[in-house]
């Protein structure tokens, strides 16, 4: 759905010091294959020792009650902390505190086209039109963080070719030839 390219994932990972757990999917992917897919990654990690996992769910319960439901079984625990925050006020503490983030894919049906590529931001946060969350909570957008104050380092990403696809706006994030964070 983020379209994120898989080495820029690995780089987030790692300029997090944070292990990064890949889950191969089809594209595209009925539901029962995602279920089985992320069934079996939780089973792996509950044999690791895993017993909490952590969503950056903000309030659309369906969505929080089909993750709870999923893992009631599996003695892992799934926590929400962000749960119910005003997602504006969210966002603005986010970029006050130094987050640096790309809209990666915009729903166009739901956000004007020309949002994707931009730099998740202040001025971006004002010019979002009345409806669309600033968080893209409903599915309006999706980012990629590559700097920000739990990053060990920043990611160099630029922005390069903006695609229409499967009804999505894509903005194709890749590692920066200078070597510097966009």
């Amino acid at each position: 759905m983020h379209a994120v390219r898989e080495s820029l994932l690995e780089a987030q990972s790692e300029a997090l010091g944070l292990p990064l757990v890949k889950v191969p999917i089809p594209s595209p992917c009925p539901n029962a294959v995602y279920e089985q897919a992320m069934a079996e990654a939780i089973g792996r990690a509950r044999q690791e020792g895993i017993t909490h996992i952590v969503f950056g769910d903000l309030f659309l319960e369906d969505i929080r009650k089909y993750r709870e439901e999923k893992l009631a079984s599996t003695g892992i625990t799934p926590l929400f902390p962000i749960w119910g925050l005003d997602t504006l006020r969210l966002a603005r503490e986010m970029v006050a505190a130094g987050l640096c983030a790309v809209i990666t894919c915009v729903d166009p049906k739901k956000l004007e086209r020309a949002f994707a590529g931009r730099t998740f931001d202040a001025e971006l946060l004002g010019q979002l039109p009345g409806g669309v969350d600033p968080c893209g909570e409903n599915g309006e957008f999706h980012t990629y963080a590559f700097e920000g104050p739990m990053f060990q380092k920043p990611i160099a990403v630029e922005v390069g070719e903006i695609v229409e696809r499967d009804g999505f706006v894509f903005a194709d994030v890749v590692p920066s030839v200078t070597g510097a964070p966009s």
